[in-house]
C-alpha cells in the first residue's frame, strides 16, 4: 500500500497517534532492540493502526518498524515509485520486531535478500528461530507484557526477554 507522504507527516506530527505508538514498544538502551508489543503481522514485523481511514482496506496499518523508523528520520522519499529500487527498511538487527531506529537502515528490496540469505544461517541469530519471525515476535511481545503485567524491574523484564529469545534457537552441539 502507497501512501502519500503527506499522509505520513500528518500522522508522524499527530501527538496522539505518536503517543499511541510509543505505548506499543518496549524501548531498552540504544544498542538493544526495542520489541514491538503491539499487533504482530505473519511476517513477525509489528503491525501499528496509525488511522482508520474510509474505505474496505485497512489502509491506515503500517509496519511498525516502517513507523519508527520515520518517526527518527522523516519520510522517506518514495520519488517515482520504481518498484524494484523503492527504499525498504532493513533490521540490522535481523530481528523483525525490533522498532530501535539505531537497528533500521534504509535500502533496498534485494540489498535486504541478499543480507538476509547471508545471516540466516547463523545457528545463534534470530533468523534462526525455530518458531519463525512472527513466533519470535510474539512470544518476546507476550514475555515483556507479562512481566509488566507482574509490575517487574526492567531487570527481570530483561530475563524474560533473554529467556524468550533462547527458547525458539535450535539445539546445536557448539
Amino acid at each position: 500500500m502507497r501512501i502519500p507522504a503527506e499522509l505520513w507527516r500528518a500522522w508522524l506530527h499527530n501527538e496522539d497517534v505518536v503517543a499511541r505508538f510509543e505505548a506499543k514498544r518496549y524501548v531498552r538502551s540504544a544498542d538493544r532492540c526495542w520489541p514491538w508489543t503491539g499487533a504482530v503481522s505473519s511476517t513477525g514485523h509489528g503491525s501499528f493502526r496509525a488511522a482508520s481511514l474510509p474505505g474496505p482496506s485497512r489502509r491506515g496499518t503500517v509496519p511498525a518498524h516502517l513507523f519508527a523508523y520515520q518517526l527518527a528520520n522523516g519520510v522517506i522519499d518514495r520519488t517515482g515509485w520504481t518498484g524494484a529500487e523503492d527504499p525498504v527498511v532493513c533490521h540490522t538487527c535481523d530481528f523483525h520486531g525490533c522498532t530501535n531506529p539505531a537497528h533500521l537502515r534504509l535500502g533496498t528490496a534485494a540489498e535486504n535478500r541478499v543480507e538476509w540469505s547471508m545471516r540466516r544461517g547463523n545457528p545463534h541469530g534470530p533468523l534462526a528461530d525455530t518458531r519463525g519471525a512472527a513466533g519470535r515476535t510474539r512470544a518476546i511481545a507476550e514475555a515483556i507484557r507479562a512481566g509488566l503485567r507482574a509490575g517487574e524491574s526492567a531487570d527481570e523484564i530483561e530475563h524474560r526477554i533473554q529467556a524468550a529469545e533462547e527458547a525458539g534457537l535450535p539445539l546445536t552441539l557448539w
